[in-house]
């Protein structure tokens, strides 16, 4: 499949009772019929790390493609800022959640009877091209490949570091590589559905 680019999502309140427009841009790549022997279904450009801004056009996109409604959201809390609770979506609140021991490279979509879709985030700063390589890659049929091996084909860093912030616990960088804190350690396989 041909990855999925669309232009910049257009920010929505997370308190806006109006869905997102399926057309609104969202830069995705994903496969139609997901292959569990792969560790990610497709892969997600996002233009910043605030999910409130970015996740209603994810939302959007994905439910158009996949002809399913979203549900639940999972993905790293330190990866992203300004993380709301629900997000409203075509009659429903999509809930998210957020964790500190899930792979902060990946996000999870959750449906009501179907397999959740894994995406590789492709942090936001990434140049046009790489991003654009990578969307493509995961298009294609990367069964049995690891996430360090997929973003080693891509040419993207294996892992995001943490940086502490002023509370103390830590914040992803984009461009990955050590700032301060300890980096996160690699996901072993698909992660787990968010509750």
């Amino acid at each position: 499949m041909t990855p999925t680019l669309l232009s910049q999502p257009a920010p929505l309140s997370p308190a806006s009772p109006a869905a997102p427009r399926a057309d609104c841009p969202v830069r995705l790549s994903l496969r139609p019929v997901p292959n569990r022997r792969a560790v990610v279904d497709g892969a997600w450009w996002p233009s910043s790390r605030d999910a409130a801004a970015e996740l209603p056009g994810l939302i959007a996109a994905v439910d158009r493609l996949l002809d399913r409604a979203t549900l639940r959201i999972g993905l790293h809390g330190d990866a992203w800022q300004n993380i709301p609770r629900r997000i409203p979506a075509r009659g429903r609140q999509v809930r998210i959640g957020w964790f500190r021991h899930t792979d902060p490279r990946v996000i999870t979509l959750s449906f009501a009877a179907d397999e959740p879709v894994v995406l590789l985030i492709i942090p936001s700063g990434t140049a046009a091209g790489t991003a654009e390589a990578t969307l493509k890659l995961t298009a294609q049929d990367i069964a049995g490949m690891s996430i360090d091996a997929i973003l080693t084909l891509a040419h993207l860093p294996a892992g995001p570091a943490a940086r502490a912030t002023a509370d103390g616990s830590a914040r992803w960088e984009d461009e990955g590589g050590p700032v301060t804190g300890q980096a996160a350690q690699p996901s072993m396989g698909r992660p787990a559905p968010s509750p």
